[in-house]
């Protein structure tokens, strides 16, 4: 009897392993599939700071789908709008650490970084529309990424928001006088700090995401930005005066995490470099549309009063920054001014 209870429990035994043999068998075959699959799904987190409806907002969205279409799906791009990650502020450090793969910071942001990117952002450098293509889509686009020295960031290309434009509370701003003892917000950036302290005016630095409450309280008077950021974060309702004046031209600089990059197969990182050339063309003339059309979507909805600046008041404004010029040009060389203002590849 005791020989044959021993018999069965093995018999059990065998029986008991076969099957839990059998069903973690196919559950492992089930699970390396899944897990190929996922090894097989790129995912690209896209952090930045403005809303979806403006220029740059929109081109996260057209990239993300035109990756998307060129992968097959296999390469998904998430994009986090209105500093819902990152504070622009943050951003780059987050990049740089690969808590996040892709951000579109301001030319102003990334002096430190690229010291010659400070002619960017000198006034009137860019006077028309067909000159910034150029430089973000040509010869010259390719040049300026190059001189990205950190090895944890690699640049992608550039997109464009457009003309920026002059606000203030208090009064027109046509004369360079006009500025005087007032306080702007501004992003961060010597060429910027300099434009404004050869107007005499005093600047803050803050993130873009405060900019409407410390007008809206009259903590400061007024800022600079183009139509399209002036409309979607409202700021032409708590400003009396806007000044289209097309001093300073906002473009952003898309930048990938290095080692993320890197690990891309070849033929996946070219689908991307295509999708981001078909995104900047079609940002190129989306943000010329865009500020055009919100300027007068403010006209016809707002109070805000509109002035012009006259060729007579810009020429009183490029005097006034003259010495600036001077400086930018002792520090980094005359040839890449003329490269920008003059770019051999601008369509005529």
């Amino acid at each position: 009897m005791t020989k044959y209870i021993s018999f069965c429990l093995l018999t059990l035994a065998l029986l008991t392993g076969y099957y839990f043999y059998q069903y973690n068998g196919s559950q492992s075959l089930s699970y390396d599939d899944e897990q190929e699959e996922l090894k097989s799904h790129i995912t690209i987190r896209f952090s930045h700071v403005v809303a979806e409806n403006t220029p740059k907002g929109l081109a996260a969205q057209k990239f993300a789908e035109l990756v998307s279409e060129k992968t097959k799906g296999q390469v998904k791009v998430e994009i986090y709008q209105n500093g819902v990650l990152y504070s622009d502020d943050d951003e780059y450090e987050a990049l740089q650490n690969g808590d996040i793969q892709m951000i579109a910071p301001s030319f102003s942001k990334l002096i430190d970084t690229v010291p010659e990117w400070k002619v960017l952002d000198l006034p009137f450098i860019f006077e028309r529309e067909t000159q910034a293509k150029a430089v973000f889509t040509g010869e010259t686009s390719e040049q300026l990424l190059s001189m990205i020295t950190d090895p944890k960031v690699t640049g992608l290309g550039f997109w464009s928001n457009g003309f920026k434009q002059m606000t203030s509370n208090k009064t027109a701003l046509l004369e360079p006088d006009d500025f005087q003892g007032q306080t702007f917000r501004v992003m961060p950036g010597p060429i910027i700090a300099e434009q404004f302290r050869l107007l005499k005016a005093n600047t803050i630095v803050m993130s873009f995401n405060e900019v409407y409450q410390v007008l809206e309280t009259k903590k400061i008077d007024g800022q600079e930005n183009t139509l399209s950021n002036i409309y979607s974060n409202r700021l032409y309702k708590v400003q009396q005066h806007l000044t289209i004046s097309n001093h300073g031209y906002l473009g952003y600089a898309v930048m990938v995490n290095q080692e993320f990059w890197e690990n891309l197969p070849d033929d996946i990182q070219k689908k991307i470099q295509q999708a981001m050339i078909e995104t900047t063309k079609w940002n190129m003339k989306e943000s010329v549309h865009m500020n055009a059309q919100q300027l007068q979507e403010i006209q016809k909805n707002s109070p805000i009063q509109i002035h012009y600046l006259t060729e007579q008041q810009k020429q009183k404004w490029l005097q006034t920054f003259q010495p600036l010029y001077q400086k930018v040009e002792n520090e980094v060389g005359n040839e890449l001014i003329k490269q920008i203002q003059f770019p051999s590849d601008e369509e005529r």
